[in-house]
């Protein structure tokens, strides 16, 4: 892809720290009570959510994982029923009722967060042979982590979308743990873009800190699929800043392990290099971090105003209604 203008390079900063800031505030939330169940921080890891997002047509269709919030904001997802969602009222993505985990917006064909480790890996080929079907040059995305890469989820649907040439760009957030299991001791290989040579498709390893590596790395796997040669396999070396979950002290991480990935914590290299290389001020760079608070500020207060579900809307969106004679389709 072409070299973004500065415009444009606020803006990928720009939707990074949404990813970040909204992270954090939901952590503190939920510390003080406001958000029930687990929540899976995506901070350390905005990069290949943004990049990936950035080099997508409005047409395709994303599957995400337990860790997906990252994933719905770079998709553009409104923050504010986010954490509605969250809040568990009855104006979030889900009614309240799918939390952290579920979260969805088919306006945006983002087609979940997901529990299920490597269960949005073959929702994602799905959706990509039914938009070959209807005709539509479009792709099908999945995001699933380096522990997923060991699920039968995983190689099935890769060897069946390299089969059919699918338009799927799958993409593995290698953060080097799959839960709290280093990568080394699930898996001999270093790098998970090798499996895809097993399959016949393309393999390709990215800089999971460098939002513009991990963008142009995606719009060329994106330019392969429309041209019928098939999908790819995607993986971003990255890193997550924190442990599996919330609450999760990280402790069988080595401290100095830590400490070099923070060191380059992949908002923190692109604000600076958004200085050097576009030769931007830093007063550019105050100036979105106090958008993002703003917007943030507003979302939160809109969404501690909603309205929690009700005891008789429990059944509701659980059955659908039918009537005698109706024919299953």
């Amino acid at each position: 892809m072409e070299r973004p203008d500065g415009e444009e390079a606020l803006g990928l900063l720009r939707r990074m720290l949404l990813i970040r800031r909204f992270e954090e505030r939901a952590a503190k939330l939920r510390a003080g009570g406001l958000i029930p169940g687990f929540l899976h921080p995506y901070i350390g890891q905005e990069a290949v959510a943004v990049g990936v997002c950035a080099a997508l047509g409005d047409d395709a269709v994303l599957t995400s994982t337990h860790r997906g919030h990252g994933h719905l904001i770079a998709r553009g997802a409104d923050p504010a029923r986010m954490f509605a969602e969250l809040f568990a009222r009855t104006t979030g993505y889900n009614g309240g009722k799918g939390g952290s985990l579920h979260m969805i917006d088919a306006a945006l064909g983002f087609l979940g967060a997901n529990g299920i480790v490597g269960g949005g890996i073959p929702l994602a080929a799905g959706a990509a042979l039914q938009l070959r079907r209807a005709g539509r040059t479009a792709v099908g995305v999945t995001f699933f982590g380096d522990g997923a890469s060991n699920e039968g989820s995983f190689h099935e649907t890769l060897n069946l979308a390299a089969l059919w040439k699918l338009p799927v760009l799958f993409v593995c957030e290698n953060n080097l743990y799959g839960e709290f299991t280093r990568q080394d001791r699930h898996q001999l290989i270093t790098d998970v873009a090798e499996r895809a040579s097993s399959y016949g498709m393309a393999g390709v390893v990215v800089d999971g800190n460098d939002v513009l590596a991990v963008r142009d790395a995606a719009a060329d796997a994106v330019a392969r699929a429309n041209a019928g040669e098939g999908p790819t396999l995607l993986e971003a070396k990255t890193y997550r800043h924190r442990g599996h979950f919330e609450g999760d002290m990280g402790r069988y991480r080595p401290k100095d392990e830590v400490a070099a990935w923070m060191a380059r914590d992949p908002i923190d290299l692109f604000a600076q290099r958004i200085q050097d290389e576009w030769d931007l001020p830093e007063e550019a760079v105050v100036q979105v971090r106090a958008e993002v608070e703003q917007e943030l500020d507003k979302a939160t207060a809109w969404a501690k105003e909603q309205p929690h579900p009700v005891p008789s809307g429990a059944l509701e969106d659980v059955y659908v209604e039918t009537y005698e004679g109706a024919v299953l389709r």
